[in-house]
């Protein structure tokens, strides 16, 4: 992933190498409108009885992959960054993002580490996570769209039905959070399947990710692990 990488860290901001991190964090998930213009708000109640469903979808089958397409518009320039690719994810925390087109990267994480690899510098970066890590923040933003697990305690959530399916609007709750992204919308079908995912970010980049063929058939594990190919430059750019 290109672009200028933010990683939040308690009371400071860490301004990382560009061609980091900050695209990849701040991605996520469509080719599509959005699900309607017309919405109906749901009750407390109504918006916990979904959030069930969801859950109880993502027990049975913990593993999805899909296609995506995203757009992003950053205020400094002048035309918006497109990308596709695909992503893996398995509960609760490894994922596998791989971008094509003029900028393609690899993005692997097993949930104890993060790897990022740009295929044309043949160049790779090394990030550890857990142990109060600053990715921590960013990789809930990464996933929640993906997860939603224990959401509420990371997002306030206000969610409406549309014609055909759901939209979850999620703002942060925590500072952290916070830094990263104003509002995420989150837009399913009746099926639950996310299809289209809305970022705003506090600097008023946009982020617009929209998923296509969704499967739900097992991952091998082997799909989140990476090995940096021979004469890779490896970094590691917060020292560990």
């Amino acid at each position: 992933m290109i672009s200028f990488a933010t990683i939040v860290k308690a009371g400071s901001v860490l301004q990382l190498q560009p061609m980091t991190l900050r695209r990849f964090l701040l991605l996520l998930v469509a080719f599509s409108l959005p699900l309607g213009a017309w919405s109906e708000p749901l009750s407390p109640h109504d918006v916990k009885a979904l959030l069930d469903r969801i859950r109880a979808k993502r027990t049975a089958a913990p593993q999805v992959q899909a296609d995506f397409n995203e757009e992003k518009t950053v205020h400094l320039m002048n035309k918006p960054i497109s990308s596709s690719g695909r992503v893996w994810f398995a509960a609760p925390d490894k994922f596998r993002r791989e971008a094509k087109g003029s900028a393609p990267s690899i993005t692997v994480s097993d949930g104890q580490q993060l790897w990022i690899y740009y295929p044309k510098f043949k160049s790779a970066e090394h990030y550890s996570l857990g142990r109060h890590s600053p990715l921590d923040a960013g990789i809930a933003a990464l996933t929640a769209a993906l997860n939603l697990e224990n959401v509420e305690n990371s997002y306030h959530i206000t969610t409406s039905k549309a014609d055909n399916g759901y939209i979850l609007q999620l703002v942060p709750r925590n500072p952290s959070l916070k830094r990263l992204l104003k509002t995420f919308t989150i837009e399913m079908n009746n099926d639950l399947q996310v299809e289209r995912t809305e970022m705003l970010q506090p600097n008023g980049d946009h982020i617009v990710t929209v998923y296509s063929n969704e499967s739900r058939a097992p991952i091998s594990p082997e799909t989140f692990e990476f090995t940096p190919p021979p004469g890779t430059n490896i970094t590691t750019p917060l020292g560990r």
